[in-house]
């Protein structure tokens, strides 16, 4: 199982929104170069937050914004938004197991109910975290470094 990068841009996407904010219209070349993506990656992903009712855009180069506050996005809410999980859930089966043989015939059964469990309990814990948490860390971060920066120049 793994969730693609696409979770982890729209993160990056939104995070960088907010930080810039105040610098303008943020547009998809600008956030290529954060993300460090092609920006035709970038307009997807923005597009499917849109989507999602997650952020705004402007026609054009007129660049996008959040929608919503961060206190209200989750990332359940961006996962739901950015990742491709059907009613089969978020685990795959694998292909054709041998119908001819006990465990083949029976490995289904044994662990369909388990993958629900794990993928609800992921999800959960997914709804308690908001992005107004993964913004509130990357400032702390960002701090940090200048902190850190200062005091080298002092030194």
């Amino acid at each position: 199982m793994q969730i693609t990068s696409r979770f982890t841009i729209a993160a990056h996407i939104i995070t960088a929104l907010d930080y810039f904010r105040d610098m303008g219209r943020v547009n998809s070349e600008f956030l290529a170069g954060s993300v460090g993506a092609n920006p035709v990656i970038i307009r997807a992903v923005i597009s499917q937050l849109r989507e999602a009712g997650i952020l705004r855009t402007r026609r054009g180069s007129g660049g996008a914004e959040l929608a919503r506050p961060l206190r209200e996005i989750t990332f359940y809410d961006v996962y739901k938004a950015v990742e491709c999980v059907d009613g089969d859930g978020l685990f795959r089966f694998h292909g054709h197991p041998n119908p001819d043989c006990p465990v083949g015939r029976n490995i289904r059964k044994a662990l369909d109910g388990r993958l629900a469990c794990v993928q609800s309990a992921m999800e959960e814990e997914m709804r308690r975290v908001t992005l107004a948490d993964v913004v509130a860390d990357t400032r702390a971060e960002i701090a940090g470094e200048d902190a850190q920066a200062k005091g080298d120049e002092m030194s």
